[in-house]
Order: structure tokens, then C-alpha cells, then sequence
């Protein structure tokens, strides 16, 4: 017999109409359109921080605030305007973390602070205590924005977004190091084969920041990396999934001039730091198109295109 309580549709009673969708088909309706699921699909939206004040504490004390040298506030702002601009002449949509108040002064690199996924954002945490806060900022940007986020990484996991790639939408590579440890490897790693992903783990050598430092991922066939810096078993899982992996020509450039420190804008076609030849005529040599952009005062606080932007949606190219 029927329940008088289960006579009314809250109780399930007539009229109860279950939610019948996965998440990921309700991306562009209940929730923002976003997502992706590979590196090098055509880029559609990003999220960036543009530097403001907080960056004058900077100037005081750079390695303080893990900057390699005392930037120029103003210079910085004004590449980093030309930065969005550029992605915005190629037809990316560009949206920006706006803190109300007055952000840690690494908040500009917004590619540690998420990652995303076929199904919407993991919420970093950084690992150093300078940059502890910062992703309240960004889960906030998320949220204005309509965009879920599947897990917060907690507890004493640290994980930043820029060790994770996509190799498909069955596949990502996750790394473990300086910035991401054990624990919150784990966390993700949980998160991404909950929805049914293989996570390929592997750990950076000492003396790495992130697994986008050491790799970049250009079109479905095409890998570049550090030699001596991706690990070999990375490698191997890329040779396995469908990449060439070519190596960087001018460690030197990578390194001073950020050269690996791309981000792609569709297949063979990236963003690039200006001012490395030896590198774009290299990437050039493999069919890529190169856009330079002037960044150079930006690189003095420790990162460059590739950190300083959050990918939201890429044209899906796995799964449709």
C-alpha cells in the first residue's frame, strides 16, 4: 500500500521526475559550456589575473614572493592586456579573476590554480604557503562563471593544475613533485578515473616547478620536451598513446626565454614567447604555426604563457 506521504512528488509520489542526465550533458545548459578533452583541440575560452597592486610588494622582495627578479607593475600589466588581446584576435574568449580584494602576488598564474577536465574544473592547492589563498580566488571566478567544480583538493594534499594533461579523453598523464605531492595526486587521480579516465602517474626530477614546464602538447601526434627533464616513463606513455615526442633544440631558451612555455591555440598552431628564434624556427620545422607575444617582463615572475592561463574549453576532438 501506498504511503499517504508518498502520495505528494517531493516523497517520489506522481509527478516525481528523477534527473536523468549525466553531468556532462548538462555542460551549456544547467552549467556553463566547458571542458576538454586533449591539449591541442581549438582553444575557446580561458581565465586569466590581470597583476595589480599586489605586485608592488613584489618589487621589495622578489624571491620573497618566488619571482626571479623585481618586475616592472606597470610593464607587466600592460603585456599582459597585449596577452589577452592576442588570444582574443584568434578568437578565444577571455574572462578574468577579479579578486575584491587584494590577491597573494603570484595570483596571475592562473594555470596552477585548476585543471580541466571532460566535465568541469578540479580545484587546485597551491603548494607553497605564499601562494596558500589563491584558490579561493579562482573557485570564486568559477562559480560566477557556471562552471563545476567536480573536487577541491584537500586535507594535506597539495596538487597545482599545471601537472595534469589530457592525452585523450580516456587518458591523462599526472604528475608528482615539487608542487604536487603524493596525497593530492591521489585526490585527482581518484576524481579522474571516477569518471572513467586512466591516470597515467609519473614524478618530475628535482629541480622542476611542473609537468607543463617540461612538456607541451601540440596536436594529436606532436609532443615537445625537455630532454633530461620529462621523465622516461612519461615519455613511454606518450609513444604509446599516439605522440612523436620531439625534444626542445636550446635548453638555454627554454630556460631564460620560456620557450616551451607555449600554449596551443588549435593543431599546430600556439602562443609563444617572443624573442626565442632557435625554438619557433624549430617548432616551425615541425608544421607549427607560431604566435609571439611579448612577455619577457612577465617571465621575471617565475612563469610565462603556458602558467598564466586557465583553460576552460577546448573543441572537443575524442568524443564529440
Amino acid at each position: 500500500m501506498m504511503s499517504e506521504a508518498s502520495e505528494f512528488p517531493a516523497y517520489g509520489g506522481p509527478g516525481w521526475l528523477p534527473r536523468g542526465t549525466a553531468l556532462r550533458e548538462e555542460l551549456g545548459s544547467l552549467w556553463a559550456r566547458c571542458g576538454l578533452d586533449s591539449e591541442w583541440g581549438r582553444l575557446e575560452s580561458v581565465l586569466l589575473h590581470r597583476p595589480g597592486r599586489e605586485m608592488e610588494a613584489v618589487v621589495e622582495d622578489p624571491e620573497g614572493t618566488l619571482m626571479l627578479a623585481p618586475p616592472d607593475p606597470v610593464e607587466m600589466q600592460i603585456q599582459h592586456d597585449a596577452l589577452a588581446q592576442a588570444y582574443r584576435e584568434q578568437g578565444v574568449r577571455v574572462h578574468l579573476v577579479d579578486p575584491p580584494t587584494l590577491p597573494p602576488p603570484n595570483q596571475l598564474f592562473s594555470a596552477d590554480l585548476m585543471a580541466m577536465t571532460p566535465e568541469g574544473a578540479v580545484l587546485a592547492r597551491p603548494a607553497s604557503s605564499v601562494r596558500a589563498g589563491e584558490e579561493r580566488w579562482m573557485a570564486r571566478a568559477l562559480a560566477e562563471l557556471g562552471i563545476p567544480i567536480l573536487r577541491s583538493v584537500g586535507g594535506s594534499g597539495t596538487f597545482e593544475g599545471a601537472d595534469l594533461m589530457w592525452l585523450s579523453s580516456s587518458q591523462a598523464l599526472l604528475a608528482q613533485g615539487l608542487r604536487t605531492n603524493a596525497e593530492g595526486a591521489a585526490q585527482v587521480a581518484s576524481t579522474l578515473q571516477g569518471m572513467g579516465a586512466e591516470v597515467h602517474r609519473t614524478s618530475l626530477p628535482a629541480g622542476t616547478m611542473h609537468l607543463m614546464g617540461q612538456l607541451r602538447i601540440m596536436d594529436a601526434d606532436l609532443a615537445i620536451a625537455w630532454p633530461g627533464r620529462l621523465p622516461t616513463d612519461a615519455v613511454e606513455v606518450l609513444e604509446e598513446a599516439g605522440y612523436q615526442v620531439h625534444f626542445i633544440p636550446d635548453p638555454e631558451e627554454a630556460r631564460t626565454g620560456f620557450a616551451l612555455n607555449v600554449v596551443t591555440l588549435g593543431p599546430r598552431k600556439i602562443l609563444m614567447p617572443a624573442g626565442n628564434p632557435i625554438s619557433q624556427a624549430f617548432y616551425e620545422g615541425l608544421g607549427v604555426e607560431c604566435i609571439p607575444v611579448e612577455v619577457g617582463e612577465l617571465g621575471k615572475a617565475a612563469g610565462s604563457i603556458g602558467c598564466l592561463t586557465a583553460v576552460l574549453m577546448r573543441d572537443r576532438v575524442h568524443d564529440g
